[in-house]
């Protein structure tokens, strides 16, 4: 049977709200005609995909499986309608992502010195949508901070760097050489503890760190806005915070902490000449750079 697409918008939308309200609002519909739409698709597959009672709304097993099916194929979906767009307005271009503090330049001139008449376009990511813009189309390939979610991406690997603490001017520790993660242990940490785990696990172990609860930053300006305020500390690439220094923060290199590495990934079924002749000018130049 054929899935009507527009089904499974409407089915993410109450699945990643889980408030049939909320959803129709997000989608600028009547909350009656998307339940009805619900309703169809679970009559379309033959299977209960919310269950609703009083306490609310909750996905079934077979939710579960949808909704984990149902992202990337939208993705590809959305990516696959830019593509065509793009070719039928003439255009022959290719767009690289890349992380903050990750210097391009060398690579992205060989490919248009290889290429004089390509149109390659540069689109600044961040930790929230690096992966996100190569599932729907608005990168060709990204140059990516790892870990990452793998699932329907290749990689190549490029370079590693160095991570430091990012912690206010006042801070006890700044004009430190070096520290071990351990000194940092007590501080609220502004990012993932998953995405720093030396500090995650020796946190745990001495029963230390601030657990509030880390809110979503959007950038590195507002991660170096937040420590010069006092409200913590942050772990970035060493690139990264020398490429956005700025007054009120102190750097300070640690001694026991794991390098950033630094990857091209780009979805399993773009195997174009240009995404092999990109991922080979990448590793050949980038690391020169790092």
């Amino acid at each position: 049977m054929d899935v009507d697409l527009r089904k499974l918008r409407y089915f993410v939308a109450v699945a990643e709200e889980m408030h049939f309200g909320r959803a129709a609002e997000r989608l600028h519909i009547a909350q009656p005609v998307l339940s009805r739409q619900i309703r169809a698709l679970e009559g379309e597959l033959g299977v209960e995909l919310f269950r609703r009672d009083r306490r609310g709304t909750e996905l079934t097993a077979a939710g579960r499986q949808l909704l984990d099916d149902a992202r990337p194929v939208l993705a590809a979906t959305e990516a696959l309608t830019r593509r065509v767009w793009a070719a039928a307005r003439g255009g022959v271009g290719f767009t690289i992502g890349f992380m903050p503090g990750i210097t391009v330049t060398s690579a992205v001139r060989a490919l248009r010195g290889n290429h004089p008449d390509l149109d390659v376009r540069l689109l600044r990511t961040s930790w929230h949508d690096q992966t996100e813009v190569l599932h729907d189309g608005r990168a060709d390939v990204s140059i990516v901070r790892l870990p990452i979610d793998l699932a329907g991406l290749q990689t190549r690997p490029l370079f590693t760097e160095a991570r430091v603490a990012v912690v206010p001017a006042d801070h006890p520790l700044a004009g430190k050489e070096s520290v071990p993660i351990a000194d940092l242990a007590a501080d609220h940490l502004l990012q993932d503890p998953d995405a720093v785990p030396e500090w995650r696990d020796i946190a745990a172990e001495l029963r230390a760190g601030d657990r509030r609860p880390v809110r979503e930053i959007a950038s590195v300006e507002e991660k170096l806005e937040l420590v010069a305020g006092g409200e913590g500390f942050a772990i970035v690439p060493a690139s990264t915070a020398g490429f956005y220094t700025r007054a009120g923060v102190a750097m300070i290199p640690i001694e026991d902490i794991g390098p950033n590495r630094v990857a091209l990934a780009w979805p399993i079924g773009r195997r174009t000449p240009l995404v092999r002749e990109f991922a080979d000018i990448a590793a050949e130049l980038l690391p020169e750079h790092s």
